[in-house]
């Protein structure tokens, strides 16, 4: 049985995830923008909170925790390689860890870009990835402390997973992402089509997150910086792949 997932807003325009096990009740949460909304998703589903997983650091992902755990108290699941910046945790891991809600075994990658130690999680039996500021809908995150390289990497490591994986990202900004897809890819009807959709669920102020891999491969131009009319677009005919991802990205920057 797949775990049951509820989408959380949290502040502005973040998400955080209830992940659950029907077969055995545990539940997980995939960061804490803040506590009050999983407090009040955790009351109305009836679900008993067990584990925390702590994408990366930034304060928006984390700052709900403490209220939290107070209310909810749980085993709190991070990167090692970023634990001297989390809250405490009980459990530190890294690529190729696996970890378990219940049933359902994740696996850990090391998705290091936007910050160093970013995680994601991927649970291959439930065909669903939480990746938080890596890729997201229609985009990825700001490479504030990795590199161009890196992020490139970490971008093809969960572009390489089935592509009916459900991919359950940070943050609401997938209107504003698919502006500027429009902008470097204009050709492509996939991503027009998309983009008409999110208007309008956006405009009945419906969630766009989660997408599907599928999708993302199709449209997102952060995964399709090795396509040829795509690069065409931007000058750069039979650059590879890495480069063209960093310009796209830096014109994104710029947006």
């Amino acid at each position: 049985m797949a775990l049951q997932i509820e989408t959380i807003p949290c502040l502005s325009d973040n998400y955080a995830f209830l992940a659950h096990d029907a077969e055995t009740g545990q539940t997980a949460v995939i960061d804490v923008p803040e506590a009050a909304p999983i407090l009040a998703a955790l009351e109305r589903t009836g679900w008993t909170l067990s584990h925390v997983f702590l994408t990366h650091h930034h304060y928006d992902h984390v700052d709900g925790l403490t209220e939290l755990l107070a209310a909810a108290p749980a085993t709190v699941i991070g990167a090692a390689a970023d634990a001297h910046r989390l809250p405490p945790l009980d459990v530190a891991v890294g690529e190729g860890d696996s970890v378990a809600v219940g049933s359902q075994t994740g696996h850990v990658l090391d998705v290091s870009g936007h910050t160093v130690g970013h995680i994601a999680i991927h649970f291959p039996e439930s065909s669903v990835a939480f990746t938080a500021d890596s890729l997201m809908a229609l985009g990825c995150g700001r490479v504030f402390e990795g590199t161009m390289p890196q992020m490139w990497e970490s971008l093809q490591k969960l572009a390489a997973l089935p592509q009916d994986t459900v991919i359950y990202s940070g943050h609401e900004y997938t209107q504003s992402n698919a502006r500027f897809a429009l902008s470097v890819d204009p050709e492509n009807e996939a991503l027009q089509k998309r983009a008409a959709e999110i208007d309008a669920a956006r405009a009945e102020n419906r969630p766009t997150v989660p997408s599907t891999l599928a999708e993302e491969l199709a449209t997102n131009p952060f995964l399709r910086a090795g396509n040829s009319i795509l690069q065409a677009q931007l000058g750069m005919e039979g650059v590879d792949a890495e480069t063209t991802f960093a310009e796209i990205r830096q014109r994104k920057d710029r947006f």
